[in-house]
């Protein structure tokens, strides 16, 4: 009985009036604990996602990485690449390791009378496609005192016009899946700093900037958000070229802040980000992802 009594005489202690009341710990209320661990953890915390993602250039690089770190997440993806077999790998990974429905296409992206009957079929597989993400893009190193229209419309046409017209064609997908939906378009920093052997990739990078805020002006009242992300030096097929010639890795890693070139998934986990409700007020941003190259030169 003594500790009975013992153990109740603190509650009945009369407290002076205007003392602070300590704060309950949160972990000690059993039911606040149960919603602590019943909130979603920010990788599945994505807006629809359910919804499917199309991926461009899906088949390697940025693209690829981005394609499975969406499935990690619980997206459905279809896979679309001039790379059939490609194509198909990355989406049977995808199945394999992340249990979520996956289409692998081969599909050039220069070529828009391909894009009808591609998301039809991912459509079929996926269901609703609530994502879209323009990985697809070709470097064409060649001067401007050396461009034809051939080299210039190759360019132009993969990493500039395929955006714009997939992002019509995608537009009532997008609609029926509802407020939530995003785009996101790979550009890069070379769209504020031209190089010597990059005339045509750095207009059509720069022109998915303008392409991004316009899309934003006009998707926004219907609830989709359009991003571009802005990559530096990443180590990827495409910069594979230049980091073959003598000096030039080391060279960027020395001149980036971060003393590293960026890895896929650096990339693909801002996209990531950029597709989900963690980004819900972010529409018609550029983000750039750079190791803080462009803070002080380009490459």
């Amino acid at each position: 009985m003594a500790t009975t009594k013992s153990k109740k005489a603190p509650s009945k202690t009369n407290r002076p009036r205007g003392a602070i009341r300590k704060k309950a710990n949160v972990n000690s209320s059993p039911t606040r604990a149960r919603r602590t661990t019943t909130r979603r953890v920010p990788w599945e915390h994505l807006g629809h996602p359910s919804t499917g993602v199309v991926v461009t250039g899906g088949a390697s690089g940025i693209g690829e990485a981005c394609a499975l770190h969406l499935a990690e997440a619980g997206r459905p993806v279809a896979i679309w690449d001039i790379d059939k077999k490609g194509a198909e790998r990355v989406a049977d990974e995808c199945a394999a390791r992340f249990r979520v429905p996956t289409i692998g296409l081969g599909l050039d992206v220069s070529k828009s009378k391909g894009f009808a009957a591609a998301l039809s079929s991912s459509l079929k597989a996926l269901g609703q496609i609530g994502g879209l993400v323009h990985a697809a893009g070709i470097a064409g190193a060649v001067q401007v005192t050396m461009l034809d229209d051939e080299s210039w419309d190759a360019v132009l046409d993969v990493n500039l016009r395929a955006a714009a017209i997939l992002t019509k064609e995608l537009t009532p997908s997008l609609l029926d899946a509802g407020p939530g939906s995003a785009i996101v378009y790979l550009s890069s920093i070379e769209a504020f700093f031209g190089h010597d052997f990059l005339p045509a990739y750095s207009a059509s990078k720069a022109g998915l900037l303008g392409l991004t805020r316009s899309a934003a002006h006009t998707l926004g009242p219907h609830g989709i958000r359009v991003n571009a992300v802005c990559p530096g030096a990443v180590d990827t097929p495409l910069l594979a070229p230049l980091l073959e010639i003598e000096g030039q890795r080391a060279d960027l890693e020395r001149r980036t802040p971060l003393q590293r070139l960026a890895v896929p998934d650096d990339i693909a986990k801002v996209v990531r980000f950029l597709l989900s409700d963690e980004a819900g007020y972010v529409s018609g941003a550029s983000l750039v992802v750079d190791g803080g190259l462009t803070a002080i030169s380009g490459i």
